[in-house]
């Protein structure tokens, strides 16, 4: 804003009309942000063109070139220059917004990077020539023949040469490629019988940065397997597949166990009617699912879409379209909440893959375990360079062979009564004459008292073929040793069971309601344009024990609180509310904070770390974990047990 003194007074603005050029420059700068912001708007419309192979090429991040090719239905030599003026479409005919069946819809893409970059537009239509047009900084080129098999091809040089302010607001060529991979990546999400490459050929170097085929089969099967391509194959095995219906909406996709979690939203990737969108309300809906299971700081992984009549969903309410506005949200959160819980709940005890591999590769001796003090069990003259550490050696544990003195003792603490004796073995045994004084006096450390108590074998039989198997010991009185028909499996007895006590007392509350108390004295809260909105839900409020009167403009009585809660402050508890109300539109504070206590009494009452439990205890453990879902995790998301096959024991000590 220009200050003008008093004395002279400001000249009258003018109004004008702004020249085409400067329109579709404004434009631009709404719809293409970043060289990721024009790849998505052209790969969209390949999509819309039902293309079924999409081709992107790119040079400086984008910055240099974008090209589209795609095998789509093409545009005719009359159609090219009406194709680069502004609202202009073939997607709608402008009779009703809401009937919106694909991503473009307004006209301004190809008008817009027109306007800000040199566009060159080729293209065919089945039976007829290819013709090509250029624009460059908004100025129209004529149409020329050209040679093109099928489709079209968009090619978009010096993004924002015609606003060269805009290139200081660039980022580097790296951060934009990653950028620009990324938009591509959501857009195969959605569409899994679709091919997509993304080619950088930045200095004559062409270098492939991504690529999935087309994928084959039932939409389920088609999708898993690209979500997989694009997510991991980690991924792929650590998640459910989801399926929900409510009024009118569809909810599918994968969504991954709570023990799979992330330390941040950049694995939660949510699509309404195939478009990808970043909605705070759908994304604040799927933390709520998990609320239950995981901690504040952690982050569930998922992909899920959306399917609704387009007359349910509003499109049209942001430039990148990238937000959308659904007429009834809180069926939209319902469904998305109900669904994921229903799925979760279904998982059972079951807990993510990455636990056991996460645990074996923490179990795997590093450069410090093979170099340091062995007590002489490998011998000087296998490793020259001792405290050497290179990149060959790191892991060259796996294949070396052991010293005849390992092997002396190894075939020592296999041999019968090694408790007994203490490892004062003798020739008797076997062993290539007698053992060396150093060796007879060794002991492991830690072992003079043990921590570890092993069970007869007490448990029913066929307990091993159970999930869970049957428990074979107890160590250091907090960890339940388990065996499996296929390997072993190690509990945290105080995590599991507190997340049993947890379920426990979720059931009785859900059976018998929440109990409510009476104040001796009405707390008045003054809360000013927000008691309004918490008077509109109060019969909500009084299900869940908390009991609200108007007592005046802006002003609330609250005359009952939830009995679990104790001594509470109502005015902080009903602002909660209200920022929740503001953020998610639904009450989830309340019974967030309703299952912190449930979470805390839990806690309190399971068994504690220490206690020493019988076989039966620890069998009747195991298999109330099978029966109870959400058991895999405890009340913050952390595992509650890690199970370890076989094959991958063998690995760790070499025999595979």
């Amino acid at each position: 804003m220009t200050l003008h003194s008093p004395a002279e007074p400001a000249p009258r603005p003018v109004i004008r009309q702004l020249d085409e050029a400067a329109i579709n420059r404004i434009a631009a700068g709404e719809v293409v942000e970043r060289p990721a912001s024009a790849v998505k708007e052209l790969v969209e419309n390949a999509l819309d063109a039902g293309a079924r192979r999409i081709e992107v090429t790119i040079a400086a991040g984008g910055k240099n070139l974008i090209r589209v090719r795609d095998d789509g239905c093409g545009m005719t030599a009359d159609e090219l220059p009406l194709a680069l003026a502004r609202h202009a479409t073939s997607k709608i005919d402008g009779s009703d917004l809401l009937e919106i069946h694909s991503f473009g819809f307004r006209g301004e893409a190809l008008a817009s990077l027109g306007a800000v970059g040199r566009l060159t537009l080729t293209s065919r239509v089945a039976g007829q020539e290819a013709a090509t047009i250029s624009v460059t900084g908004g100025r129209l080129g004529p149409v020329a023949p050209a040679a093109l098999d099928r489709g079209t091809v968009v090619e978009l040089r010096d993004l924002f040469h015609a606003t060269p302010a805009r290139l200081k607001f660039m980022r580097t060529d790296r951060a934009e490629a990653q950028a620009l991979a990324e938009a591509l990546r959501r857009l195969a999400m959605a569409e899994p019988h679709v091919a997509f490459s993304l080619r950088d050929i930045t200095d004559g170097r062409e270098r492939e940065i991504f690529r999935v085929d087309a994928e084959t089969g039932d939409p389920v099967t088609a999708l898993g397997n690209r979500l997989a391509a694009i997510l991991g194959r980690e991924f792929h095995d650590n998640a459910l597949p989801v399926d929900g219906s409510r009024e009118g909406l569809h909810l599918t996709g994968f969504a991954a166990l709570p023990t799979y979690s992330r330390g941040a939203g950049v694995s939660q990737h949510v699509f309404v009617n195939g478009r990808p969108v970043t909605d705070r309300q759908l994304t604040g809906a799927l933390r709520a699912a998990y609320m239950d299971v995981l901690s504040r700081d952690r982050f569930p992984a998922a992909a899920l879409f959306v399917e609704c009549a387009p007359q349910l969903v509003d499109v049209n309410v942001h430039p990148a379209k990238s937000e959308v506005r659904f007429r009834d949200p809180q069926a939209v959160r319902g469904l998305i909440v109900s669904t994921l819980r229903a799925a979760l709940s279904g998982a059972g005890h079951r807990a993510s893959t990455t636990v056991a591999t996460e645990t074996l590769s923490m179990m795997r001796p590093g450069p410090a375990a093979r170099t340091g003090d062995a007590g002489g069990l490998i011998d000087e003259e296998d490793h020259p360079a001792r405290g050497v550490a290179t990149a060959s050696s790191i892991h060259a544990w796996q294949m070396e062979r052991p010293s005849p003195r390992a092997m002396s003792v190894a075939r020592a603490a296999q041999a019968p009564g090694l408790a007994e004796s203490s490892f004062g073995f003798e020739s008797a045994h076997g062993l290539p004459g007698p053992v060396p004084d150093d060796l007879r006096s060794a002991r492991l450390s830690g072992t003079d008292m043990p921590s570890a108590r092993v069970e007869k074998d007490t448990f029913p039989a066929g307990a091993e073929a159970l999930p869970l198997g049957a428990a074979r010991a107890q160590l250091h009185g907090n960890w339940i040793v388990a065996q499996t028909e296929t390997g072993m499996v190690l509990v945290d007895q105080h995590a599991a069971h507190e997340r049993l006590v947890y379920e426990r007392l979720k059931r009785q509350m859900a059976d018998s309601g929440v109990a409510a108390q009476a104040l001796l004295v009405p707390e008045i809260v003054d809360l000013g344009p927000g008691a309004e909105r918490l008077l509109e839900v109060a019969e909500d409020l009084s299900r869940l024990g908390l009991s609200l009167e108007s007592f005046g403009p802006g002003t609330v009585a609250v005359r009952e609180t939830p009995a679990i809660l104790g001594r509470i402050d109502a005015a902080a508890l009903l602002r909660d509310i209200l920022d929740e109300l503001e953020d998610l539109d639904a009450t989830t504070a309340l019974p967030a904070r309703l299952d912190a206590i449930l979470s805390r009494v839990a806690c309190h009452g399971s068994i504690r770390s220490g206690r020493q439990m019988r076989a039966e205890e620890m069998n009747a453990l195991l298999r109330e974990m099978e029966a109870t879902p959400g058991s895999g995790q405890c009340n913050h998301g952390r595992p509650t047990y890690v199970e370890l096959r076989l094959a991958d024991i063998e690995k760790l000590f070499g025999r595979r």
